[in-house]
């Protein structure tokens, strides 16, 4: 196996449990906010802050856009899960189409939870790895394979 397809072959599993795990969290998010607790959801994501800290009485605009969180992290993670598959076998489309939903959902997670303290290392910001080097690899194995092609 080269180097570029096994780097499409890794970059496949990280965005596959990328996906799996986005599409949890958005679930998990999403029944909070239909079971009426907003303070839970917003508990769940914001995980390094004492959930006391996060008990109130919300108004359910809140509740709305924290749904609406939930049901992004669920089409993104699913995005990324159905892209996972065609990386695999190096497609272009899902190369770039993982990097730019993945990826830009997780740079809004690192620049405002993050780098906000709100968070805990685990799971949150290992994702953010995982999605970085995902992209990363797929990257290098694309670049490369053009390389490869335009020189043949």
């Amino acid at each position: 196996m080269d180097t570029n397809s096994l780097f499409f072959k890794i970059s496949a599993v990280l965005w596959f449990v990328w996906g799996v795990v986005h599409v949890f969290a958005g679930v998990m998010t999403d029944y909070f906010i239909l079971s009426g607790d907003i303070s839970g959801a917003v508990a769940g994501i914001a995980d390094a802050v004492d959930p006391n800290h996060l008990k109130m009485d919300y108004h359910g605009a809140a509740g709305a856009v924290i749904g609406q969180h939930g049901f992004n992290l669920l089409w993104i993670g699913l995005t990324t899960l159905i892209s996972s598959f065609f990386i695999w076998r190096g497609h272009t489309s899902a190369i770039f189409l993982a990097a730019l939903t993945g990826g830009l959902a997780d740079l809004g997670y690192f620049l405002f939870l993050d780098l906000g303290g709100h968070v805990n290392f685990v799971p949150g910001t290992v994702m953010t790895l995982v999605s970085s080097l995902a992209i990363i690899l797929s990257f290098i194995a694309y670049f490369s394979r053009r390389k490869e092609e335009s020189a043949a």
